[in-house]
């Protein structure tokens, strides 16, 4: 499996969203930046930790343009109880093959767990950053926030 890297267009990739429907990366091309952060699990302490940083910067990301999605192998039905618990605002993508996470590269973590990496996806589909911090749950969207508030100045 190859890795997608800055500069590379993104794969169009899509999968079921907790609470129904379907998130299609190439429907936001055009219209808005994707920031696409994989995490191992719903509910774990890291995973937790990230989700509510993405929660607590979200007005920020809106604010200058940029659409947030979390993908994890978990169902639908856990990805919508964790969303409540957590007052979650963007969209949680379930992805329990794995399909999404090989179509961008995402590394396992020792091997042998899913990885967490953030990407940051330009309305044109190229890919502006790839982060992959296994244990730097803020650093995801401190890096994140970074590279979209740049693509919103540049436009």
């Amino acid at each position: 499996m190859a890795s997608v890297r800055v500069g590379d267009v993104a794969p169009d990739v899509s999968g079921a969203i907790a609470g129904g429907g379907q998130f299609k990366l190439a429907d936001y091309l055009g219209r808005q930046v994707v920031v696409l952060f994989f995490y191992p699990s719903d509910g774990t302490l890291i995973c937790t930790q990230e989700a509510c940083a993405f929660r607590d910067a979200y007005a920020d990301f809106v604010d200058a343009g940029a659409v947030v999605v979390g993908v994890s192998g978990d169902s639908e039905q856990s990805h919508r109880e964790f969303a409540a618990a957590h007052d979650l605002p963007f969209v949680l993508v379930s992805d329990p093959k794995g399909a999404i996470r090989e179509a961008l590269g995402v590394p396992k973590t020792l091997g042998i767990l899913p990885g967490r990496t953030t990407y940051v996806i330009d309305k044109q589909g190229i890919v502006q950053l790839v982060f992959n911090a296994p244990l730097a749950a803020k650093g995801h969207v401190r890096e994140a926030l970074q590279v979209v508030k740049r693509l919103a100045q540049a436009t």
